[in-house]
């Protein structure tokens, strides 16, 4: 008996100038994708049908022809061809970090018509808002150091094998909510390590602060009831036909309980055979404050 030949993976990259969309082209090249960036969009067709190898286009608005509008259109055409397995990622970030980076760089923003870098921010903002609300992925890079960038792309696209991939994320309720998220769980009533002094510098990936969340007499009952969620969950996303969730656990800081759920949620899942990634937001700034450098606040 035959079987079906294996989709062929297209990735339409898009969204704010300066949020990581060339970072992210990059990992999927890595990754063994053929790459494009900002073909005129009445090429897409061409370009997808003589594809021999999972594709990454990039889109923006200095694409010829480019609107929103235009891209969702030519995105619904590709999701009818049966060899074909498009998505849609948009990168974003804050304002204000988009501004630093500009500065840093010292490069101009193609939109910036007066040469004000914020107003050109504004206007791609609005020209590309209709792909924020239907992007597949919204990856939100304010907070999102390069590895850890790289890591949640190999997550999601590094599989060559069918099936779910699940991606675990610590993060910081003071920072803000992934919205990658598919799941959230709050970690903040437990025991906070941050107020023990011997701690506050540890984070959830040490011995001695995953015995002392332990301790918690909530603890076991809350882990316990998340990862039966979880795996009641699982098998219905696939169901669904997702290929992708992302499950978040937050704490104040991002540093303590948040990680050692994580770690500990990692093992049964992946026992359970489940394809797994781990990611912790914070840790650049967890694992800084061990050379004294940064605080990231209350655990």
């Amino acid at each position: 008996m035959s079987t079906a030949p294996e989709k062929l993976q297209v990735v339409l990259v898009t969204g704010l100038s300066g949020a990581g969309k060339n970072s992210l082209l990059r990992t999927l090249e890595d990754l063994g994708f053929e790459t494009v960036d900002n073909p005129p969009l009445d090429t897409l067709e061409t370009l997808t049908s003589q594809a021999e190898q999972n594709l990454a286009i990039g889109v923006d608005a200095r694409s010829r022809g480019f609107s929103a509008e235009n891209v969702l259109e030519a995105l619904k055409q590709l999701r009818q061809h049966d060899r074909l397995d498009p998505s849609l990622v948009y990168t974003t970030a804050g304002d204000n970090v988009l501004l630093r980076r500009y500065s840093e760089t010292r490069r101009r923003h193609p939109l910036a018509q007066t040469g004000a870098i914020a107003e050109g921010i504004a206007l791609e903002r609005e020209l590309t808002a209709p792909l924020a609300r239907a992007a597949d992925w919204l990856l939100d890079t304010s907070a999102l150091p390069l590895p850890k960038l790289r890591n949640l792309v190999e997550a999601r696209f590094g599989a060559t094998n069918p099936g779910l991939t699940v991606a675990l994320v610590s993060f910081s309720y003071a920072v803000g909510l992934p919205p990658e998220a598919d799941l959230i769980f709050d970690a903040r009533f437990l025991k906070n390590p941050h107020y023990v002094p011997h701690l506050k510098p540890l984070s959830g990936l040490d011995p001695e602060v995953g015995r002392f969340i332990e301790e918690d007499a909530d603890f076991a009952e809350y882990f316990e009831k998340v990862l039966n969620l979880i795996t009641f969950l699982l098998p219905r996303f696939v169901q669904e036909g997702k290929k992708y969730a992302t499950i978040c656990v937050g704490c104040t800081g991002g540093q303590h309980r948040s990680v050692y759920m994580v770690e500990k949620l990692n093992i049964p899942l992946a026992q359970a055979g489940w394809r797994i990634g781990v990611t912790h937001r914070e840790a650049p700034k967890f694992l800084s404050l061990r050379e004294g450098s940064v605080d990231p606040g209350k655990g």
